[in-house]
């Protein structure tokens, strides 16, 4: 097991930022860290990499805890925090020197910068100071930070705050790369980068797990357990007649031929919706069912 988090509680003064978390991220697996602003996510991160220490509970990363052993836990750890911290005035190769020598390196740190350079797409930017770079290339340079000293396990809060769509697409690629060999734990806002690259969706709010399991088994987690579905007809019509059908709970349209249609109990009236359509002589130009998506399991999940 790669990290293991036990019963860890933290409060700061009378604020409780975390109540008995416990969960196990396996090697070489991807965990999608997920949850409102507030609900504790960059604390847990920085108690898994032995920046500050819980109040209650154990960590261990690799079998070592983190607080008894925290320099081995340090070096087989990558950490990017959110807010990316570079020294600006220094040449991309320089401050990658500078890490180099943090983490001892030795004789082997020339051509450990020049792999990751390579690996992290930096080539075109090297005779640029950190400064110079795009906030794409900067968050580049921070990966690079996080993987020079070749750790085992990558805890990234919010890699991809603040970047354009082709920026995002860039490194989440990167991060999927990584995470074929890697441990990864990843915070994000973005439900959509979770589903594109996460092996497994943990859901943290107000300091406790409410969710915990693969992406795709997450559509049965949250109070909602109703179906929606979608269907266009060729021609208005009163909504009543709609609504007759036994187990429709809510209808909404925009125009009187589309419609959104929720069901009781998570039912499929798609059959019978049909019949509804043959029964009053009208076409059906579409109809589908509307699955529950990790964002609506969030949002009902984390109100």
């Amino acid at each position: 097991m790669s990290i293991e988090v036990e019963n860890i509680t933290k409060k700061y003064g009378s604020q409780l930022a975390l109540k008995n978390i416990s969960f196990k991220i396996k090697s070489g697996e991807i965990l999608g860290f997920i949850g409102p602003n507030g609900a504790g996510k960059s604390t847990m991160m920085k108690i898994i990499c032995g920046i500050i220490s819980p109040d209650h509970g154990s960590v261990k990363v690799n079998g070592f805890d983190v607080i008894e052993n925290s320099i081995k836990v340090k070096r087989k750890i990558g950490y990017l925090p959110e807010t990316n911290p570079l020294y600006n005035d220094l040449f991309i190769r320089e401050y990658l020197k500078h890490i180099a020598g943090l983490y001892k390196l030795g004789r082997n740190s020339a051509s450990r910068i020049d792999e990751t350079i390579k690996l992290i797409g930096l080539d075109d930017e090297i005779n640029k100071k950190i400064g110079q770079l795009s906030k794409g290339f900067r968050q580049r340079v921070g990966l690079a930070q996080v993987i020079l000293h070749n750790p085992d396990v990558l805890i990234l809060d919010e890699p991809t705050s603040g970047l354009d769509p082709n920026q995002i697409i860039d490194i989440r690629s990167l991060i999927s790369e990584m995470g074929k060999e890697k441990t990864v734990m990843l915070s994000t806002h973005i439900i959509q980068e979770v589903e594109a690259i996460c092996d497994r969706v943990l859901i943290i709010n107000k300091g406790e797990i409410v969710a915990d399991d693969k992406a795709k088994n997450l559509q049965s987690y949250g109070k909602n357990t109703s179906c929606t579905i979608l269907v266009e007809f060729n021609e208005l019509f009163d909504k009543n007649k709609l609504s007759k059908i036994p187990g429709v709970e809510k209808i909404k349209t925009t125009n009187n031929r589309n419609w959104l249609i929720q069901t009781k109990n998570n039912k499929d009236l798609r059959p019978e919706i049909f019949r509804f359509a043959v029964d009053n002589n009208l076409t059906v130009l579409s109809l589908q069912k509307k699955d529950k998506t990790l964002e609506d399991v969030f949002r009902e999940l984390t109100k």
